[in-house]
């Protein structure tokens, strides 16, 4: 696996991993690697510092912080609209709604639905526990 500090043609910096080199090249190249704050393509490498001393973390450990942090960053900056999640994406994307950062519930069914619709959704890392019906907007 290699970690890369990557930041979008707006300068949104992230992180990102893959399993080798080649594996970013490819994948940058087909445009399947996004910014995750504004989903430009127009990503690009930054300089890095290689780490040299010290104990490193287990790999698990390491990512199961960078999921813990994208979920945060998800429930802090996106609209969390529950179990209407298929039809709000859908309706995002053919330009029916105004474009939003969207979360919510779907079965695995929807999800390869949206899929083969062309709807770009991803999963989200599990956390704690859900979030409450209470708090859907």
């Amino acid at each position: 696996m290699i970690r890369y500090a990557l930041v979008c043609d707006h300068e949104h910096s992230f992180e990102a991993w893959f399993g080798s080199s080649a594996d970013y090249d490819d994948q940058a190249a087909r445009g399947l690697v996004e910014c995750p704050f504004c989903g430009s393509p127009a990503v690009r490498k930054q300089i890095m510092a290689p780490a040299v001393a010290g104990t490193k973390p287990a790999p698990q450990a390491v990512m199961m912080e960078a999921m813990a942090r994208m979920r945060r960053h998800v429930e802090a900056n996106f609209d969390y609209v529950g179990e209407r999640f298929p039809q709000e994406a859908r309706d995002i994307h053919a330009g029916e709604t105004d474009a939003r950062p969207i979360y919510g519930e779907a079965s695995p069914k929807e999800v390869k639905a949206l899929v083969e619709e062309g709807v770009p959704v991803a999963p989200l890392p599990m956390g704690a526990r859900p979030r409450p019906k209470s708090q859907v907007n």
